[in-house]
């Protein structure tokens, strides 16, 4: 990883972070100001987002902006740019996107599921295309999407947001073959189980032996934005996720539906 220098260098004056209000995002915010860059963060939650920016400006003096916004509404690219008029946006990290329930598909409504696509898809293809010119005309750059192990095949109870992931994983993969040689690293960054205010909120306790903190997944994602296209998180994760691409398909979906079944039935208690 570049020191403190050399990372605002690259990567700076200033960073986007799309998903900032808390957890991951939050902590991401704060390693990045660490080094000496400028934030514009974004999340729905005023509150939180403000909360986070008086953080990192007491913390590490940087500039911080916030946008208070639904990254699936249909002019997100607009209010961002906006937001970011006359800054020089060196880095995006998208880390907007976690699903919040787990479910067969069709139990689930059409607008939910469209919601998805607009926050995993639309908005990281929108926020890409409003910054990416720029970092390619100037050849220097990073793009993170923040994924999740659930791209690695389909899964019962998660099938959009196995589905919306693998687009992650992929994008990232030719931006990455697109964009390394204009000199802008593309970064897709799966995570394993982290504990999550999100999570929290879903009624999942917090077991060290199974997951990461929110703090060691922030800082592991920062220190390897150049390290794509793919960098999976945690090196158990990286360990499970080089057996898990080895195993057929079929035996692959079926067992990974096991676990996010499971995983379903004790969130329901059932």
């Amino acid at each position: 990883m570049p020191v403190v220098g050399e990372f605002a260098e690259r990567y700076g004056p200033c960073a986007v972070i799309a998903g900032a209000s808390e957890g991951i995002g939050a902590y991401v915010a704060d390693e990045l100001a660490s080094r000496g860059i400028d934030l514009v963060l974004i999340a729905r939650n005023a509150a939180l987002l403000e909360q986070v920016a008086a953080d990192v400006r007491h913390r590490h003096g940087v500039e911080v902006r916030c946008l208070a916004l639904d990254l699936t509404v249909d002019d997100v690219a607009e209010q961002v740019a906006a937001v970011c008029a006359g800054l020089d946006v060196g880095l995006l990290v998208y880390n907007a996107g976690a699903s919040d329930r787990t479910s067969p598909f069709l139990d689930n409504s059409y607008e939910y599921s469209l919601d998805q696509i607009k926050l995993d898809c639309v908005g990281p293809v929108a926020l890409v295309r409003e910054f990416g010119p720029a970092m390619r005309d100037r050849g220097r750059g990073g793009i993170v999407l923040v994924a999740s192990l659930a791209c690695v095949a389909g899964s019962a109870t998660l099938a959009m947001y196995s589905g919306v992931k693998a687009f992650q994983h992929n994008f990232a993969e030719g931006l990455w073959a697109e964009l390394g040689p204009h000199g802008v690293d593309v970064c897709c960054t799966p995570l394993g189980m982290t504990y999550t205010p999100a999570l929290a909120r879903m009624g999942v306790e917090y077991d060290p032996n199974a997951h990461m903190t929110s703090e060691a997944v922030a800082r592991e994602i920062v220190e390897n934005v150049g390290n794509g296209p793919v960098h999976v998180v945690g090196e158990n994760n990286r360990a499970v996720a080089s057996q898990i691409w080895t195993i057929d398909r079929r035996s692959l979906v079926e067992m990974m539906s096991i676990a996010s079944r499971d995983f379903a039935d004790k969130r329901t208690g059932v």
